[in-house]
């Protein structure tokens, strides 16, 4: 009998070569050296759930699905399975990859196709702290690469109407006596231009210095332009950004990142478990972040909750803000004494007690258009004092 079970597997050698591959795999696996971070994909990855009889039980957040997703991100040899299925859906034509469009020249842009309830509750925040706050309150909602380049989208994309959304922050948000710059303009006006990262879904220094420049020429009593030419400018090669993380296109262009290395002194504050805050005076960059993937997290020393950055200017401001607004803020420095910093995904705080703590004397909100419509954290900190 077991001469003809041999004969049988010498007929149909896929069977046994079928278990031996999937066997020596999971044994691969098991031995294969786990991480924490991917530095290609930027993120952390699952770590192996501790093992209980209770959480395979429990319908809340149960051990098999923690599992599968251990599984799914320590298997072994993971980056060149990615690189392998991104170069197959390129041979196939696809024209997006994980939540990323696949466009012309080599820029990838994030997909959307909807604007949730999200948006609303963030837009009428906004309009209530300018009510509360007459005159003060400057409204810059930057509009997305796909907006402005979309050219370069693939045919026939769908997309949420961005361009009626922002008329309506420019309608609803001037009405409440806040000053609105509305970017569209401006940046078609330059779309030829390197004003928005081919891999990333932030602005590039250039395109950030555009609305600078609106920012600027509607306070030209008292603002001396920031003169890129006498600044210190430095480059940074071979960046590849979140977009490129999420898509691993295989014929992707790195992108370049422009920043200007000042003097300024910029202070982090970070709230210690006893109540007390830590004051961590340093440097505009955290220039060691340069050197890793990640590199766009290097400005304003990544995202703080609140930080303070000392400029050459009179008055002061605060800037609500989201990572966007970090190649921006260095060009402040020629205008103000004092810019204070918030991005509220790390702040608990209020608006008017930070306003009142700093006395300043005007508000910036200066988000991305997707980042200000996805924003769980802005309505609830700055719609009531």
């Amino acid at each position: 009998m077991f001469q003809k079970q041999w004969q049988g597997l010498k007929r149909f050698p896929i069977v046994p070569l079928f278990f031996l591959f999937l066997f020596g795999f999971s044994l691969l696996d098991m031995l294969w050296p786990k991480r924490e971070f991917s530095e290609l994909e930027n993120r952390k990855l699952a770590q192996e759930p501790a093992f209980s009889l209770a959480g395979i039980a429990a319908k809340d957040d149960p051990w098999m699905e923690k599992y599968a997703e251990y599984v799914k991100d320590q298997f072994a040899f993971r980056d060149r399975w990615i690189d392998l299925k991104s170069r197959a859906e390129a041979v196939l034509l696809k024209t997006e990859n994980n939540g990323v469009w696949l466009g012309k020249d080599h820029y990838l842009f994030a997909k959307y196709l909807s604007i949730g309830s999200r948006f609303e509750m963030n837009l009428g925040a906004v309009e209530r702290m300018a009510e509360r706050h007459p005159g003060k309150v400057s409204v810059m909602i930057v509009p997305s690469a796909s907006l402005i380049l979309s050219e370069k989208l693939p045919w026939q994309t769908p997309a949420a109407d961005e361009d009626a959304a922002l008329d309506t922050i420019l309608q609803r948000c001037s009405g409440k006596a806040a000053n609105v710059y509305d970017l569209r303009e401006a940046l078609r006006a330059h779309k030829e231009e390197y004003i928005f990262y081919r891999t990333d879904h932030h602005w590039t220094s250039d395109g950030a210095y555009l609305a600078y420049e609106q920012f600027a020429q509607a306070h030209p009593e008292n603002f001396p332009l920031f003169d890129r030419a006498a600044a210190n400018e430095k480059q940074v090669l071979d960046f590849y950004g979140t977009n490129y993380s999420k898509a691993r296109n295989y014929n992707v262009v790195p992108d370049v990142i422009t920043y200007y290395d000042l003097p300024n002194v910029l202070t982090v504050y970070t709230a210690e478990a006893d109540g007390t805050e830590r004051a961590e005076p340093g440097p505009l960059y955290n220039y060691s972040d340069f050197e890793t993937r990640d590199k766009y997290k290097a400005f304003l020393r990544g995202n703080n909750g609140y930080s303070v950055l000392e400029g050459n200017g009179t008055g002061s401001i605060l800037v609500i803000k989201d990572s966007y607004a970090n190649a921006f803020l260095p060009y402040l420095t020629a205008d103000y004494a004092t810019i204070g910093i918030v991005d509220y995904r790390y702040l608990n705080e209020r608006v008017d007690s930070l306003i009142e703590r700093g006395g300043y004397d005007e508000i910036l909100v200066l988000y991305s258009f997707q980042g200000f419509m996805n924003d769980l954290t802005l309505a609830a900190k700055i719609a009531t004092a």
